[in-house]
């Protein structure tokens, strides 16, 4: 029987705690945000690996709150956002410019190609942001700069956190327009101040070394394979480095928009402001980013909730 544990992400430890990993892969969240949206192929593609290096990202951290990570740049894809709250929430969504996307792709003639990531968006940043809602707030930005999604939050590492970081990313696209997509990784760091004390000095960069050849021999096939579990894998991987699991995190797509959301920023505004958002059918409409969700108002019904 397959062992279909996706939409999961495991951490770990590997040389009696030198290294903390954590290790991912995605299907049905995915599934749910893609099918939301509509986003064509290559929107749809880099939406999913961000997706997943979020996940990567946000398992790490021991907080309350919320997760974000968010690129924006000047590119035919101007902002791609991913969302993940402490207890496995995930919601992302991209803008894009279809007909910018489409004229690159008649000029460099690849259309039907997945481009990288970073090349859709152009020059931009990536930013990192960690929110408690309460008084935690903590962000870090970094240009946008590297030929794929994994360059880009390495260099991140290097020069925001400077934590000794090894990360691989993996994507599967369908080649049907309604097939799934599935995306995953894999990230080991050194964070001494964690662990491996028995660790000799002098056998620091053999152990690096060793670690990342392990790290870069899983394949695509092989992490989203069902009938491996993330446990197996690892255990395939780092049997001989003392791999110990410490948790493994569950997600599901969720949104946190809703119409009293909307009712209490709609109440911000004066009623000359809101006549002048009035449609054709007299009503105000707003639609969330996140979810597709569409939400209507009149303006007797904000007005009979803000007296």
């Amino acid at each position: 029987m397959a062992n279909k544990n996706f939409d999961e992400c495991t951490s770990f430890l590997i040389n009696n705690g030198l290294y903390v990993g954590r290790i991912c892969r995605l299907e049905n969240v995915l599934k749910t945000i893609i099918n939301k949206h509509g986003y064509i192929k290559n929107v749809s593609a880099s939406l999913a690996e961000t997706t997943a290096l979020g996940v990567l990202l946000a398992n790490a951290l021991k907080f309350e709150g919320l997760f974000t990570l968010q690129l924006q740049g000047n590119g035919p894809v101007s902002t791609l956002v991913v969302d993940i709250t402490s207890n496995g929430q995930i919601r992302a969504c991209a803008n894009y410019d279809l007909e910018r996307i489409e004229r690159a792709f008649a000029l460099r003639k690849n259309e039907g190609e997945i481009e990288p990531t970073p090349h859709l968006l152009g020059t931009g940043t990536l930013a990192f942001t960690i929110d408690d809602g309460k008084s935690n707030y903590h962000q870090g930005v970094v240009e946008l700069q590297g030929k794929t999604l994994e360059e880009c939050a390495l260099r991140y590492f290097r020069k925001s956190e400077q934590i000794e970081t090894m990360l691989k990313l993996f994507i599967d696209i369908p080649e049907d327009e309604d097939g799934v997509y599935k995306a995953g990784g894999i990230i080991l760091q050194r964070v001494p101040e964690f662990g491996g004390k028995e660790v000799d000095v002098k056998d620091l960069p053999e152990l690096r070394r060793e670690a990342e050849v392990l790290m870069n021999s899983l394949t695509k096939e092989e992490l989203f394979d069902e009938n491996l579990s993330l446990n197996e894998i690892l255990y395939r991987l780092y049997h001989a480095n003392q791999v110990a699991v410490t948790k493994t995190n569950h997600y599901d797509f969720a949104c946190r928009c809703s119409r009293e959301k909307l009712l209490k920023t709609l109440r911000g505004f004066k009623e000359e402001e809101l006549n002048s958002m009035l449609d054709e059918n007299s009503k105000i409409t707003a639609k969330c980013g996140f979810c597709s969700e569409n939400y209507e108002f009149t303006i007797s019904e904000i007005l009979e909730k803000l007296n």
